[in-house]
């Protein structure tokens, strides 16, 4: 198997990550994502492989608070009542992704990379949400590292909790 850099970088299994892309190609299913703390680094991982342009249907880079309601929908009073690193807003995201980008799956990120608090929120803390038929799921990270070791967990959280759903 060829090496891939940008996966390994990350700590992502690049056998693992090939696996993926191959079994949602095989049932004819896409993905989607809406990042915030990651600023893309999912959807980067997941088209470093090739052949993945069958199965990678686009993403949202929704780094500014605004962009998350202007672009993937998040719910305006739900961003005013608690912040953009919430939970929900990971689902939402998710969902929206998948919208947008009519994809199969939609994965959605948001948390604080560090290295300083953002609205009372420590660094580390980090919800992936995943949205697919029928289902949507949230994960809490509480990572203790640094900017990289914090948005790598995230990406490796997010395509863990994608393969497990899409399965």
């Amino acid at each position: 198997m060829a090496r891939n850099p940008l996966a390994e970088a990350v700590g992502v299994d690049p056998e693992g990550l090939t696996g993926l892309i191959a079994a949602l190609k095989d049932r004819g299913q896409t993905v989607a994502t809406a990042e915030s703390l990651t600023g893309g680094l999912v959807a980067a991982v997941l088209t470093s492989v090739p052949g993945s342009s069958a199965v990678v249907r686009g993403g949202l880079v929704v780094y500014a608070t605004p962009l998350k309601h202007q672009l993937a929908g998040v719910d305006e009073d739900l961003l005013a009542e608690y912040g953009p690193v919430h939970p929900d807003v990971a689902a939402q995201l998710a969902d929206g992704a998948r919208t947008v980008c009519g994809a199969t799956w939609g994965i959605g990120l948001t948390g604080v990379a560090g290295p300083d608090p953002q609205d009372g929120i420590e660094p580390g803390v980090v919800y992936v949400g995943v949205s697919g038929p029928s289902v949507v799921e949230v994960r809490t990270i509480g990572y203790d590292g640094n900017r990289h070791q914090v948005r790598a967990a995230a990406v490796g959280t997010a395509l863990d909790l994608l393969r497990g759903l899409a399965n």
